[in-house]
């Protein structure tokens, strides 16, 4: 079931699902950086946006 876009929380920023388009685009363009080295990130170091941010070098 996909993620439900109404939900902007906090607990929805606290993770990446980069099997979400829309997220992907959201970050990516955040930070700034193409999709695949937004992936390349999450596969490394999980899918947390501090441990994202902290490997691509980018504020939260």
């Amino acid at each position: 079931m996909p993620d439900d876009l109404t939900n902007r929380g906090g607990r929805d920023r606290s993770r990446i699902n980069v099997n979400e388009p829309h997220e992907v685009k959201y970050w990516s363009q955040k930070w700034s950086v193409s999709a695949e080295q937004l992936k390349a990130a999450v596969s490394k170091v999980g899918s947390s946006t501090a441990a994202v941010a902290k490997e691509l070098g980018k504020p939260l």
